[in-house]
């Protein structure tokens, strides 16, 4: 999957336009504002805009937002090329659409159909402030009924497609998303079939609700960690409604937990706060200490992200007492989707928040807890390399900082080596970060060695 491209570019090969098309329809569109011609015959000022970071002049930008249906005002309240992007919402209907079981059929029809990436929209779907009119939405989504027309099928169904679903979160863990994602969406081609063709009772048209909206979800992921944000969104958003209408409260805070990684890490810390705290309103539906403290976890890294430590402390803090009650309970009284949760995971978050907010000496303290953590749960770091290669990416840039470069050169050779072959951008990302990082520190023998030999 390609990453996300620039607005404009996406624009020009949605419509089929080149470089001189494009000026042609802008220029009309200028003259009638009373701002003159455009020469159409200078392709190289949309190339400059698209590759070169240069920014139109106002008047251009005025004719644009005319000629792509955007509306003046929001090119005072974002910048350049961020404005564009409402006008690359290919799904508006994921949005406006009712919150009912037939409606969401539908959509998860469209966003399970074939095809490549750039045949789809590319960017979020959901500006920051439309996470509240989401969620509101979301709140009143009515579970689906029972459907007669079709070919009977029993509860095993379902409970079918629970357990590939399971065997495809942990092949994320294996493989990498970017060789899973495409089994996901067959598997959400598979359970929309069995929704629009099948009869059933209203017990296991929920199930399977929740299997869509849980195959969804996977879908969203992988795409996020193949480095397709836009994408990702998509699936997000068909996850949700998929989830309302199963009524289960798991699959609802398990697809809103996902979703809240992708938003603070795409710069919206607030719309990833309000995803969880709307998530952990709903804990006492759930009864799984596992999956409330990672919720906490979660909220302590979206208030990191927006520099709130007090807010990152309590939820931190949260986070662990929750775990703690988890420890009485054997796996099977927990959900399957939060089977990874574990202590050592919990410290990494932890870690990683503090690093957000600027406090390297307190990011080591929880890093170097998390081996005797895992010791004592029985942890097997060859199941999880993608986690364990971020965990020790993080960790040496925390050494680094710290000043002590063979613990950065040493952490960074072992990150290297966990992530292998498998196919995450996210990873990769990573990986290209800390070696950036450690380019600063090139005169030092042991960082200059882990230089060349992971060029």
């Amino acid at each position: 999957m390609e990453t996300d491209a620039h607005p404009l570019a996406y624009l020009l090969h949605l419509n089929g336009w080149t470089a001189t098309n494009y000026l042609a329809r802008l220029s009309v569109v200028h003259q009638r504002l009373g701002y003159g011609k455009l020469d159409v015959h200078q392709r190289k000022r949309v190339s400059r805009w698209i590759r070169e970071g240069i920014t139109p002049e106002m008047n251009v930008q005025l004719a644009m937002a005319v000629l792509h249906g955007i509306a003046t005002h929001e090119i005072a309240a974002r910048p350049w090329p961020e404005w564009l992007k409402p006008a690359c919402v290919r799904e508006q209907d994921l949005l406006d659409a009712e919150w009912t079981a037939q409606t969401t059929l539908d959509l998860l029809d469209r966003v399970a159909a074939p095809g490549g990436p750039m045949e789809r929209r590319g960017f979020l779907v959901v500006t920051g402030t439309a996470i509240g009119s989401v969620l509101a939405g979301a709140a009143t989504a009515q579970p689906a009924a029972a459907r007669t027309p079709g070919r009977r099928i029993s509860r095993k169904v379902p409970a079918l497609f629970e357990q590939s679903l399971a065997v495809l979160r942990r092949q994320d863990d294996q493989l990498g998303a970017g060789q899973v994602h495409a089994s996901a969406r067959a598997q959400l081609r598979l359970i929309t079939g069995t929704l629009r063709g099948a009869a059933y009772s209203e017990d296991t048209g929920r199930r399977l609700y929740a299997a869509a909206a849980e195959a969804a979800r996977i879908c969203a992921w992988t795409a996020y960690d193949s480095g397709y944000h836009g994408l990702a969104e998509e699936y997000y958003v068909a996850a949700l409604r998929a989830a309302g209408s199963s009524g289960d409260p798991v699959v609802t805070a398990n697809t809103k937990n996902f979703w809240a990684i992708m938003r603070y890490s795409n710069g919206d810390p607030k719309g990833a706060a309000d995803l969880v705290t709307d998530a952990l309103a709903q804990t006492g539906r759930i009864d799984s200490p596992r999956l409330e403290a990672m919720l906490h976890a979660r909220l302590a890294r979206s208030h990191a992200r927006a520099g709130d430590q007090r807010g990152a402390a309590r939820a931190q803090t949260a986070s662990f007492e929750a775990y703690d009650r988890a420890r009485d309970r054997s796996p099977e009284e927990e959900p399957d989707c939060v089977y990874w949760v574990n202590l050592g995971e919990l410290h990494s978050w932890a870690a990683t928040s503090a690093m957000d907010l600027q406090a390297p000496a307190q990011a080591l303290t929880h890093f170097a807890a998390i081996p005797a953590a895992h010791r004592d749960e029985g942890y097997d770091s060859q199941a999880y390399p993608r986690a364990v290669a971020l965990r020790l990416a993080r960790t040496a840039e925390v050494h680094a900082a710290l000043g002590d470069l063979d613990g950065a050169v040493h952490s960074a050779h072992q990150a290297v080596t966990h992530m292998g072959s498998l196919t995450s951008t996210r990873g990769n990302s990573a990986l290209n970060n800390l070696r950036a990082k450690m380019a600063d520190h090139e005169s030092v023998p042991a960082v200059r060695e882990f230089l060349e030999s992971t060029a």
